[in-house]
């Protein structure tokens, strides 16, 4: 009997094998999500070995979700990236600082023992969920993965419900999967550490060393040296490769502990340029290690049973796109979603199954950019490498493949529009998919929008289809939270009614015949009247549902709430408001991009046989030029502030159970900054007449 049945909903009990960054990083994961954690690490003392490493947007970004802030550990922030020829000539200098926009969350550079020691805090000290208990000096001498058992070399079995392999590059989980192994690249790399104030002592190498976060990188057809800081600025690590055939690996087990002479350092760069040679002759010999850089082909599975591998046990990198531990983190982070806290024992080879499917095809993808990157590539080819592996959330991303799980477990769920935030609890079915058992003459506008940065991941998860995408490669994208009040409205005899929606800026379509187009990506309006929903519905294909809009308005403030049925959602409010020139505003919603608004019809069949199947689905476009040519719009006022608020309570099903599954994904949505917020008020209301299908 597994402990979760012992002890009810009390969490599974998992055994992880190794107490690498990897494995840390999935026992401060599970134990948040509520389950008992065990680490077994071999050696005595479970440090990082090595010297420092680079921290990417992409874990950065999971890290801190998690809760852990590495630069409380010495963190540096990446500010400069210089690249040179072997002889010292600029090749391309990139100011990071000066693109910070790029990404959502700040790039460091960590020493491997400092980021190692806080990761092991978090998962054994105090903090969400009971600590994870670390067993030190506990080789692993065989693995169970149907039982979920380890066998100590002491002879003693531990019985879990969940076993995960992050016993490194030499992995002994991973002989459970496959007998691949891993094999050199062609590649060794000398490191160390150096502290920074002995290259800014020296005149020759001063100008290296004194731009705090800056990465400076040495490249020739063959060999790299690269130097960055950690530490505080206080410390550079050096990492210098070369071919494998000009130095030897003498020991095999711990590969990556071995010293090698600096004499044969100085050799191997010796027709690098005088400044580089400079530093690299006050290496210490104490610390100066030769590393192996070693490659594997690709498992076929990265899970049996109940046993999951992650890390370098599974995939090992080469060192390029700073790309190895924040894998290893992301597998960690996937893990943990997947294996969420309300799950049974019984759950788990299933669960296990899509942590591979949320990964594996990014990590094999990201595996053959580094390969490709052993070679100079173009500043071109850089740049859609790193877009394609900073520009992720992976916890978004495996929550939308779990999610789309879960929506896949029951074939006779609703599809109604909006389809993006899942099916849809209507009077025939609720939101489990279960039959339920009782079948029961001058317009004006006022709009109040904030615009803000957010998460691109977790915003791409509301596309309908990989037709859309962000024009940015950006991982910072940009929303609007936007509420509008409608009045003198003809065809409501001359009365009005509010809605509120969420617009995803910067998007396009790509049509089938290649041709795109830009615009602003609507996937959920609310209307307080159910009139303009249905015409909305059905002769535009918006995705319309209905809230209560409630507006309280004085001389500087506005503050607006919306509700189903006495269940406040939302809350936005505007303090200390001030006129501006109504002329500088044009009272659209998006961008410079932004030729209209994008939007997505699906209706679906009629009948019980056809449940989940289309009556009509495809995009739709309301070109904003068109637009305006049908009624004109002129803003008479504009208002602007600084001072917003924004609060989104997801509630329950109970509280809001025709709108919960929505609600609760927009009270995901983090507002990283604000824009702009401006309340403008104005005549002329267009009649949304040219939306056109696209395809």
């Amino acid at each position: 009997m597994t402990l979760k049945e012992l002890n009810g909903n009390s969490g599974l009990r998992i055994l992880i094998v190794g107490a690498g960054i990897g494995g840390l990083t999935a026992a401060i994961a599970l134990r948040q999500q509520g389950h008992h954690v065990e680490i077994f690490e071999r050696s005595r003392f479970a440090n990082e070995i090595g010297a420092a490493i680079h921290l990417s947007p992409n874990g950065n970004g999971v890290l801190r979700r998690l809760g852990i802030d590495a630069m409380k550990f010495g963190a540096v922030e990446t500010e400069l990236l210089r690249e040179y020829t072997p002889s010292g000539e600029p090749v391309h200098i990139t100011a990071v600082k000066d693109h910070a926009d790029m990404w959502r969350h700040r790039w460091l550079l960590v020493h491997r023992a400092h980021f190692h020691e806080g990761l092991k805090t978090a998962a054994t000290g105090a903090g969400k969920g009971k600590p994870a208990i670390l067993h030190t000096a506990s080789k692993i001498t065989d693995v169970d993965a149907q039982n979920a058992t380890v066998t100590l070399e002491n002879g003693d079995v531990v019985e879990g419900d969940v076993l995960i392999g992050a016993d490194g590059v030499h992995s002994m989980t991973r002989t459970k999967l496959s007998d691949k192994k891993p094999k050199s690249s062609g590649k060794h790399a000398f490191r160390f550490l150096m502290s920074r104030q002995q290259a800014l002592d020296d005149p020759e190498t001063n100008s290296i060393a004194r731009d705090f976060g800056a990465v400076d990188m040495w490249d020739s057809s063959d060999r790299r040296v690269v130097i960055y800081p950690c530490a505080n600025n206080e410390l550079l690590n050096f990492v210098c490769i070369h071919p494998d055939e000009l130095t030897t690996i003498e020991t095999e087990g711990d590969s990556y502990n071995q010293h090698i002479g600096k004499d044969t350092l100085l050799d191997v760069f010796k027709d690098f340029n005088p400044q580089v040679r400079k530093l690299l002759e006050k290496a210490d010999p104490q610390t100066l290690k030769l590393w192996p850089l070693l490659d594997m082909d690709t498992l076929p599975s990265w899970v049996e049973g109940r046993l999951a591998v992650l890390g370098d046990a599974v995939h090992p990198f080469l060192p390029y796109r700073a790309s190895g531990g924040a894998m290893a983190i992301e597998d960690a982070v996937s893990l943990s979603v997947m294996l969420s806290g309300d799950i049974t024992a019984s759950d788990v080879p299933e669960r296990l199954k899509l942590y591979q499917k949320a990964r594996h095809e990014r990590v094999t993808t990201i595996q053959q950019m580094t390969r490709e990157s052993v070679t100079l590539i173009s500043p071109e080819q850089t740049l859609q490498m790193v877009s394609y592996i900073y520009g992720h959330d992976e916890f978004d991303h495996s929550t939308q493949v779990l999610r789309k799980h879960l929506w896949s477990q029951n074939p006779h769920m609703y599809w109604r529009q909006p389809i993006v935030f899942g099916p849809m609890p209507g009077p025939r079915q609720d939101h489990m998919g279960r039959d339920r058992a009782l079948k029961s003459l001058e317009s004006t506008f006022q709009t109040a929008s904030i615009k803000f940065k957010t998460s691109r991941t977790l915003l791409q998860n509301l596309f309908p289809s990989d037709r859309y995408s962000f024009i940015s490669p950006s991982t910072v994208a940009r929303a609007s939270f936007s509420q509008t009040t409608l009045n003198g409205m003809d065809w409501l005899g001359g009365g009005g009614y509010r809605h509120i929606g969420l617009y995803i800026h910067g998007v396009q379509y790509t049509k089938e015949n290649g041709e795109v187009l830009k615009g602003t990506y609507m996937p959920i309006l609310f209307e307080s009247l159910a009139d303009p929903i249905v015409s909305g519905r059905e002769e535009l294909g918006m995705p319309k549902l209905y809230t209560a809009i409630d507006i309280h308005e004085r001389n500087k403030s506005f503050r607006l709430q919306t509700s189903w049925q006495g269940a406040v959602w939302g809350h936005f409010e505007f303090e200390n408001l001030e006129d501006q020139d109504p002329a500088a505003d044009k009272g659209t919603i998006g961008g410079e991009d932004d030729d209209g608004i994008l939007v997505y019809r699906y209706m679906p069949k009629v009948g019980k046989s056809t449940k989940g199947e289309a009556e009509a689905e495809y995009p739709v476009f309301v070109p904003h030029a068109q637009e305006s040519k049908v009624v004109p719009s002129k803003v008479t006022r504009l208002r602007r502030t600084k001072n917003v608020k924004v609060e989104i309570n997801e509630l329950n099903w109970d509280a809001l159970p025709t709108l919960h599954h929505v609600v609760s994904r927009l009270a995901e949505i983090p507002i990283d900054e604000v824009i702009d917020a401006k309340i403008t008020e104005g005549r002329g209301v267009p009649d949304v007449s040219s939306a056109q299908r696209i395809e």
